[in-house]
């Protein structure tokens, strides 16, 4: 690989900066630089310099915020999904549509090879390479932390200072104690104190929420508009993908919703606790289900249902790529024709409140029918008679076999 191209995925941290020094010691290879904005809310010109600093030619910022929301978050919500009954799958959304990226920017420059930052413990380092080697068969992944001895951070930092990378950022135990990730869906924090499954989270950890108890004592309300079921607007104000998920992290936020603490099964087949923050990812997840309510037929939902749990764990375990995703997305998309219409809810105090739903347009609730006054004649209530001898009829035969 002595003198060819590698296509980092790269955040100016200690890791990452590390690992661009080492991958050149290591190959001798010309490292490309690629950094993604998906909405983690800090300024990425600093990755930029550092990069320019350590002579890296071609260095890639890409915003990809949009994209992310709309072709990978929204999708994702259509099918309601949900990990083991907790999680929004903040960070592994946000896997595929990186390594897509790390491929594509190979490709443009050449590189044979495309490397990152995930250890190997953890979920990232699947999610990164199945979506990887699912876009190019033929691409090499070099994950340093399954090569190298740089088992601690103290390790990290003396490599840094023996090869002069700046480590001003990382000295004097200014380290979080937090292992956190963020996009524009959720943060994450993982490690410290977070070990011990029994020690509640410090208040001061977290950045997008204040607490329940804090929130304010007047509840919220909005109006969430639905189009083949994905949110188009908040209060009848139109928004791109993005700036709506963004405004649904500020109120849900301001109201102390979206906080959740979970032990979780990774792939790899460790248990993990970690706590997270996904407020407008809540409050979408709720407004769906509620618009689904009366837009979608029974069976139509409850398949959907069904189908959800391996939905989530293909997203979770980094199959995005992979025929059957693609076949299920197919399926949960065509219910999506007939989610149209608005959802009323009430934000409190870390609760999502539906109070209201209407659709103008696919509406399949029937006042008339559903009514508990007189229905003129709209429901004959004597057709449940049959109805329900006939689906007792299995029962009753073997009830008399019993007698």
């Amino acid at each position: 690989m002595k003198g060819q191209k590698v296509v980092l995925a790269y955040s100016g941290g200690l890791d990452t900066s590390v690992i661009l020094k080492w991958l050149e010691d290591k190959y001798g290879c010309e490292v490309v630089t690629f950094t993604a904005d998906v909405g983690q809310g800090e300024e990425l010109e600093p990755a930029r310099k550092k990069a320019i600093d350590y002579g890296v030619k071609e260095i890639y910022i890409e915003d990809l915020r949009e994209e992310f929301v709309r072709d990978y978050v929204f999708p994702m919500f259509r099918a309601n999904a949900i990990y083991e009954g907790e999680y929004l799958l903040g960070t592994s959304i946000a896997r595929p549509l990186i390594a897509k990226r790390l491929v594509e920017i190979a490709a443009e420059t050449g590189a044979v090879a495309v490397a990152h930052g995930a250890t190997g413990k953890g979920n990232d380092q699947v999610r990164f390479e199945l979506g990887a080697y699912a876009l190019n068969p033929h691409i090499q992944v070099i994950a340093p932390w399954r090569e190298w001895d740089l088992t601690s951070r103290e390790k990290l930092l003396a490599y840094a200072e023996a090869a002069g990378i700046p480590v001003d950022f990382a000295k004097k135990g200014k380290k979080s104690p937090y292992s956190m990730d963020a996009n524009l869906l959720h943060i994450s924090y993982e490690g410290g104190i977070l070990e011990d499954p029994w020690a509640e989270p410090e208040e001061d950890m977290y950045r997008w929420s204040v607490s329940p108890e804090k929130a304010p004592d007047e509840p919220t309300y909005i109006q969430i508009s639905y189009e083949k079921g994905d949110p188009v607007a908040v209060n009848g104000e139109r928004m791109s993908p993005a700036t709506l998920l963004a405004e649904l992290n500020r109120v849900g936020g301001e109201n102390g919703i979206g906080r959740t603490d979970i032990v979780e099964n990774r792939y790899v087949g460790m248990k993990s606790r970690g706590a997270y923050e996904t407020p407008g990812g809540t409050i979408m997840l709720k407004a769906h289900r509620a618009i689904e309510s009366i837009t979608l037929d029974r069976e139509a939902a409850h398949l959907k249902d069904e189908l959800m749990p391996r939905y989530a764990s293909m997203i979770y375990n980094g199959y995005w790529f992979s025929p059957e995703r693609k076949m299920m997305q197919a399926a949960i998309d065509a219910s999506q024709a007939t989610v149209n219409g608005t959802v009323r809810l009430k934000l409190y105090k870390g609760n999502v409140i539906v109070v209201g739903r209407d659709s103008t347009t696919d509406n399949l609730f029937n006042e008339s029918i559903a009514t508990f006054e007189d229905d003129a004649g709209a429901y004959d209530q004597r057709d449940a008679a049959g109805f329900i001898k006939l689906n007792a009829l299995r029962m009753r035969i073997a009830a008399l076999k019993k007698s």
